[in-house]
């Protein structure tokens, strides 16, 4: 049982990773502006909360049937290398990302393969036919746990999932908010810069696991 310091930092490390990668332009995002601009923010807020559930439900998976696999020995070590270089990698993604894609394929794709019959539904297909989506939180996982941000107990791991879930819909919510109110337009510079600010944030977050790791290599070597 983890204590409430441990539920506490496990909650705002979901709600942190579930909102700042969220944020960079991908098809559920797409597919929110295009319909919320169309429709209102209703529809997209619909949207986004389908999607959020789809994100969460993938976040369980993660941790629930893989995460403990590296919460010991030497995986638990090759991880916390892994999970550095996953961090930096993706960063250096988000910073140098110099385009916006366009709205159309991603989604015409899902309502002509699945058809559904709601804004929600459409949000929660969108995320259930990307299987990326839980390759990506299987590493969010391992990191998280790795380095011990997130505890390997049954409540940190709910308090992360439920981080994941508030981070998410709070993402996707705004961003409905945001179009409908600006008559259905964010220009692609306001996009890119926040996406380039959650890679400045991931890749800072990286380079500290990164000096964390060296030192901790130092050390052994001091002892030795």
């Amino acid at each position: 049982m983890a204590n409430i310091e441990e539920i506490i930092l496990a909650f705002f490390m979901g709600l942190f990773f579930g909102m700042i990668l969220s944020i960079p332009v991908g098809p559920v995002n797409l597919t929110i502006m295009n319909r919320a601009a169309q429709r209102g923010f209703l529809y997209g807020c619909l949207l986004g909360l389908g999607a959020s559930l789809m994100e969460t439900i993938y976040c369980t998976i993660a941790f629930g049937g893989f995460a403990s696999f590296f919460e010991k020995g030497i995986i638990k070590s090759a991880m916390e290398v892994a999970s550095f270089l996953f961090l930096i990698i993706l960063g250096i993604r988000f910073l140098t990302a110099t385009t916006i894609p366009k709205t159309g394929s991603m989604e015409e794709k899902v309502e002509a393969t699945f058809k559904p019959h709601s804004a929600f539904m459409t949000g929660f297909i969108s995320v259930l036919g990307n299987p990326g989506v839980l390759l990506f939180w299987i590493a969010l996982a391992a990191h998280l746990i790795s380095h011990e941000w997130v505890q390997p107990s049954l409540s940190s791991k709910g308090a992360c999932i439920l981080g994941v879930a508030t981070g998410t819909s709070l993402w996707f919510t705004s961003l409905s908010y945001m179009v409908s109110r600006g008559h259905g337009k964010l220009k692609d510079s306001t996009l890119l810069l926040m996406e380039h600010g959650s890679g400045v944030a991931l890749l800072g977050l990286g380079l500290y696991y990164g000096g964390k790791i060296a030192l901790e290599l130092a050390r052994s070597r001091h002892h030795f």
